[in-house]
């Protein structure tokens, strides 16, 4: 098993396949770099090195009782770019990953060609004035109750529920899919998937403005995560060099639903 010790003494699970080019895949809350399995498995067979981590608190990585913040999740990322020379990378997030990303490329834009957000909750997901389509003040705390209560029940109703959109009508919900989603979780930490929240609650602006690389934002507009209206416009607007790709009734976690469709528009923007 391929592992990194961060300079606190942290051991950060990783894959890494292939030769060419790198992508690096950043993924979401409470999940794993397995999440990335169909976009991983894609692109190494079109010729493409791919790497993706479990975050501090995650997966197969250690629990530590600090460091579940997002500033010290991008501290280990840089840790794991520096440790494999990652330069000219592509890097993808999704959801959380998506903020991982953001502050990862702005500060450290010299090793990257380009960068992914999918269905991010950059530059903000939380309801205020300025973003009044965002998530309400509940939303975040009934996440933490979740997690505190009964976290196995919980992460069943999520990936049941809004995750993949199959409280929508006309979804026809996977168990498969909602199994997996269920594994990768509880094979994290209570205490990261806790503080995680926490993360939902910062702004990513200065972060989106700093980067000069092309940005691809993918989002989809039956998202009931972080809802479109919440992020996606202004994200892109904030980006120096960003474009937009959106998605009519995809939900959340489309790069699962939707993998064919979102891997061929990912393959055109590496390829563009």
């Amino acid at each position: 098993m391929s592992t990194i010790t961060t300079s606190d003494g942290v051991n950060i699970f990783y894959k890494d396949w292939g030769s060419g080019q790198p992508i690096v895949f950043s993924h979401g809350w409470p999940l794993s770099a397995d999440d990335w399995d169909a976009q991983m498995m894609f692109f190494l067979q079109h010729g493409y090195r791919v790497i993706a981590h479990d975050r501090r608190g995650h997966g197969r990585s250690d629990q530590p009782s600090t460091g579940n913040d997002m500033d010290t999740w991008v501290a280990d990322l840089a840790a794991l770019t520096e440790h494999l020379d990652l330069r000219d990378a592509i890097h993808i997030g999704h959801s959380t990953g998506g903020g991982e990303v953001a502050r990862y490329v702005a500060r450290h834009q010299d090793r990257v060609a380009k960068a992914v957000l999918v269905a991010s909750l950059t530059p903000s997901m939380y309801r205020s004035a300025d973003n009044p389509s965002g998530q309400p003040p509940e939303w975040f705390e009934a996440i933490r109750a979740g997690v505190l209560g009964n976290r196995a029940e919980f992460y069943r109703f999520v990936p049941e529920n809004p995750f993949y959109g199959y409280n929508l009508d006309g979804a026809k919900p996977s168990e498969a899919v909602i199994a997996n989603w269920w594994r990768q979780g509880m094979a994290g930490g209570a205490l990261a998937h806790y503080k995680t929240v926490d993360s939902w609650l910062e702004d990513y602006t200065e972060d989106l403005e700093k980067i000069t690389v092309p940005v691809l934002v993918m989002h989809g507009e039956a998202d009931q995560v972080v809802p479109f209206t919440s992020s996606v416009p202004r994200a892109v607007d904030l980006l120096k060099n960003g474009s937009l790709k959106t998605y009519s009734g995809y939900p959340h976690g489309m790069l699962t639903t939707h993998a064919d469709v979102l891997n061929a528009d990912l393959l055109s923007f590496i390829r563009s």
